[in-house]
């Protein structure tokens, strides 16, 4: 009993991670990897290592199931989406159609109400 007189809760009911929010928390870790690698082999200029430490940031804060860490995501995974719309129509690369395909879909997922109970 806790000193309030309310049950302890009860680990097995302590909300777990959900399947899609650890692999999103994976993507934005190897978000942050390609971010580095890009800034390493000077093909990015070095103001994307803020993008980098947003990314990192946000898988972990993800993975811990925080709500900073989901919005933070949510946010990264928008601005990555746009960073790619733009490159597709300006640069006229049409291979980023998936990363902005991917961004959306994980977009979508992250919005849902299911996964937003999830986070503390």
């Amino acid at each position: 009993m806790s000193p309030d007189n309310q049950p302890a809760p009860d680990p097995e009911k302590r909300a777990k991670i959900l399947p899609g929010l650890a692999a999103i928390g994976l993507w934005m870790f190897l978000l942050c990897l390609l971010c580095l690698l890009g800034v390493s082999m000077h093909r990015l200029p070095h103001v994307f290592l803020i993008f980098c430490v947003a990314f990192a940031l946000a898988g972990h804060g993800l993975i811990r199931l925080r709500r900073w860490g989901w919005a933070l995501t949510l946010a990264t995974v928008f601005l990555s989406g746009l960073w790619g719309l733009w490159t597709m129509i300006h640069v006229h690369q049409i291979d980023w159609i998936m990363m902005v395909l991917i961004n959306g879909i994980l977009f979508l997922y992250l919005i849902r109400p299911e996964v937003v109970t999830r986070l503390r």
